[in-house]
């Protein structure tokens, strides 16, 4: 792979040279790689089709988990969220002891691995939230909470420039990774000035099914908004807005 360089950036092939646009600017590289059909029926390549197929099914569960949380994603994610949270699947998969290789999957793996899991690294909600919170998910009754005391915004809340309201929302998930199918259940709390001022006692009840045998997950995120003749706006996009995982309880 080379980086392209002068005035004039090249797009498509010429030879067996292909040159593309990404993310990391102009670049090209020789056309070359190993047969499709010899990759698919070679025995030598027996752990490249293992590990494609755990990739792949590790990209579905990523999707399905985005999908899950959508509406707070909207809002919080960085524009390489996809792939990170691909690679965390992976590990995922990867802690598998019940399958051989090839055949691993999220509900045999270790989901509780998703744990800490930051959506946006623009924003992290281990730097932005210092208020103390309580995350709980009770499988029998199917509620997946979060508690926060009374805190002082200005203080607890490390509000990127131009902030004047925040507000904090969570979500609980129950996911079958297999079905590719979830329940989705989100709260937030009105949107509150950003100040010296505290906070009432804050209280999540994000309800899905009770006594499910699916993982479940509990996200917890802040959004920020800068007041604008009496508008509220979100900050910028929401390009700081933190959101993560807390919580995880996998089977």
């Amino acid at each position: 792979m080379a980086r392209q360089k002068g005035i004039i950036k090249l797009k498509g092939t010429i030879g067996d040279i292909t040159f593309y646009k990404t993310k990391d600017g102009h670049l090209a590289r020789e056309k070359g790689g190993v047969d499709a059909s010899r990759i698919a029926n070679d025995p030598a390549f027996q752990r490249t089709r293992e590990n494609g197929s755990e990739f792949g099914r590790a990209g579905k569960a990523g999707k399905t988990l985005r999908t899950a949380l959508r509406t707070l994603l909207l809002n919080s994610a960085d524009s390489r969220m996809v792939s990170r949270l691909t690679q965390r699947m992976v590990k995922v998969i990867q802690a598998d002891l019940t399958n051989e290789r090839g055949l691993r999957n999220v509900i045999d793996g270790e989901a509780e691995l998703l744990v800490g899991f930051e959506f946006n690294i623009g924003g992290k909600l281990g730097t932005t939230l210092f208020a103390p919170f309580v995350g709980g998910i009770d499988r029998v009754t199917g509620a997946i909470i979060v508690d926060l005391e009374s805190f002082i915004p200005a203080n607890m809340i490390a509000a990127p420039g131009g902030t004047t309201h925040f507000k904090i929302i969570s979500a609980g998930a129950e996911i079958d990774f297999e079905a590719e199918v979830f329940v989705t259940a989100t709260s937030e709390t009105a949107i509150l000035p950003w100040d010296m001022t505290s906070t009432v006692a804050i209280s999540h009840l994000n309800a899905v099914t009770p006594n499910s045998t699916k993982p479940l997950f509990l996200a917890v995120g802040v959004e920020f908004y800068q007041e604008v003749n009496g508008r509220m706006y979100p900050l910028k996009n929401g390009s700081y807005n933190p959101l993560a995982l807390v919580q995880v309880s996998g089977l």
